[in-house]
């Protein structure tokens, strides 16, 4: 197995800034980019937010958080990675821009760093085929919020070797999570079955069989679900959802994958969740209030 020292991560959106965190508290330097200065300040204000919470319940100490604050670099020139031992992609949910991300760097850094991508459906084979170093290359699909939830999807590539796979299992583990293999298939096993059923919510409500509030509260207490589909649809982003869906629709070529309409509406209306204020809840008020 490699020896990581110096974790790359490209994106400072929620899981970007989320992998970050949590490698910088388990001991490592972290690169964190993004082409936005404005993203880039927004994530390393969420970083410091959320290390915060962690203090205030005694998960760690206010001196723990500021040397982890002192390992993040942040950056909007790419460049910067080429001190990486591992550099993990956790932009947007499409297959182009994250190909062009991984043509980008591995003009960037040496032959010998290892590439992972935090994509949620997308193929590691077909991320990998882009690059020069397919063998070195992994999924690394993080759970949201990264720094709480406690599972990493570890899905190999066709062409991965073992000592990626090796070194992949070990990063996890040094940032306290817990690792399950998944095949290289759209959408590995959580979203594989997760957002499958958070479309059929959204057919639930598009059809009528009931409101926005009903059938999050029928879930919430009639299948024991922590939150309601249609909340967790607005945590985790309607475009990210819409995406994951048509990757399924695309990949397995099943009807039962087709994306619902009303989800397709909302993206197109810009409502893709509480990320931007409004989605199936509108989050301008202090309560959340349905949109439909």
């Amino acid at each position: 197995m490699a020896d990581l020292k110096t974790i790359g991560v490209i994106g400072a959106g929620q899981m970007g800034n989320g992998i970050a965190h949590v490698s910088a508290l388990a001991g490592y330097d972290v690169v964190l980019s993004d082409i936005s200065k404005e993203s880039l300040a927004k994530g390393m204000k969420a970083i410091e937010h959320n290390m915060a919470r962690q203090v205030g319940r005694g998960q760690y100490g206010q001196g723990d958080m500021n040397t982890a604050l002192g390992r993040i670099k942040p950056t909007t020139v790419l460049k910067d990675h080429e001190v990486a031992d591992l550099v993990i992609e956790a932009a947007t949910e499409r297959r182009e821009i994250k190909e062009q991300i991984f043509r980008s760097i591995c003009e960037i850094v040496p032959a010998s760093t290892f590439l992972a991508t935090n994509t949620s459906s997308i193929s590691i084979t077909r991320l990998a085929s882009v690059t020069d170093r397919p063998e070195r290359f992994i999924g690394l699909h993080f759970m949201n919020p990264v720094p709480l939830m406690k599972l990493v999807e570890v899905i190999r590539g066709l062409a991965t070797d073992q000592e990626t796979y090796e070194t992949a299992i070990e990063f996890a583990g040094r940032l306290e999570k817990t690792t399950t293999n998944a095949e290289d298939y759209p959408a590995f096993i959580v979203n594989r079955i997760l957002v499958p059923m958070i479309n059929e919510a959204v057919y639930a409500l598009y059809e009528g069989v009931g409101t926005v509030e009903s059938i999050d509260t029928a879930m919430r207490l009639g299948a024991n679900h922590p939150m309601g589909p249609l909340t967790l649809a607005d945590f985790i982003g309607l475009d990210t959802c819409l995406s994951i869906m048509q990757v399924l629709h695309d990949g397995l070529a099943d009807t039962k994958y087709r994306p619902c309409p009303l989800l397709v509406k909302y993206v197109e209306a810009g409502w893709v969740g509480k990320k931007v204020g409004k989605g199936f809840y509108d989050y301008s008020g202090p309560e959340p209030v349905p949109t439909r």
